[in-house]
């Protein structure tokens, strides 16, 4: 497998920005690249600045395309997909959160860094009939948050960005992840008071 990470690395650098494409449509369906769009982004912002909004671009537009196949082979296979490929207490409590907040559930694991169980909620998302515009949506805002923070990183400080991400990222995220957690509760609220103001 570290083979295999070393040569879609190695692809990626060479093709530019299309690589950075194809490894964030891997890294979101089946196949494990812990990490490596993360760091690719940051080398390449890094090594050209000037084009850092057009590598974001590409990055957010893999990530959705990825994302979206597996919504539709959760959405085709269903349970029984899921359950073949995740056990436990963890599903169940994932599927309940998909179940209640729908796309919120999705979004907010698209903002954290791996090792978060973010495709795990993607194919939860297709299971539960989430429609595909909704959900590529709210990947799109989650995935382009966190790939503009982790390119204007770079740009501020090169490539080690990266030593800085691993350090602090993970309190960043989780404080993002609060913001919004509290903005959703705080729209759940007045929504629920504005309904019950019409009756």
């Amino acid at each position: 497998m570290h083979e295999l990470v070393a040569r879609v690395r190695s692809l990626a650098l060479a093709l530019g920005g299309p690589g950075l494409f194809l490894v964030a449509f891997l890294d979101s369906t089946f196949l494990p690249l812990p990490g490596i769009t993360d760091i690719l982004l940051v080398v390449m912002v890094a090594r050209r600045p000037a084009a850092a909004i057009w590598y974001v671009a590409l990055t957010v537009a893999g990530s959705v395309a990825g994302c979206l196949v597996m919504h539709a082979v959760g959405r085709k296979g269903g349970d029984a997909l899921v359950r073949r490929r995740f056990t436990g207490e963890k599903t169940e409590r994932a599927m309940a959160l998909v179940q209640r907040h729908g796309v919120m559930a999705v979004l907010i694991p698209s903002l954290l860094p791996p090792p978060a169980p973010f495709k795990l909620f993607v194919l939860l998302a297709g299971v539960a009939g989430i429609g595909a515009a909704p959900f590529a949506i709210a990947i799109a805002i989650g995935r382009l948050a966190r790939y503009t923070v982790l390119a204007l990183l770079a740009v501020r400080y090169g490539s080690r960005a990266i030593a800085y991400v691993q350090e602090h990222g993970a309190v960043a995220s989780l404080i993002v992840v609060g913001a919004l957690a509290a903005g959703f509760a705080a729209y759940t609220i007045l929504g629920k008071a504005r309904r019950g103001n019409r009756r």
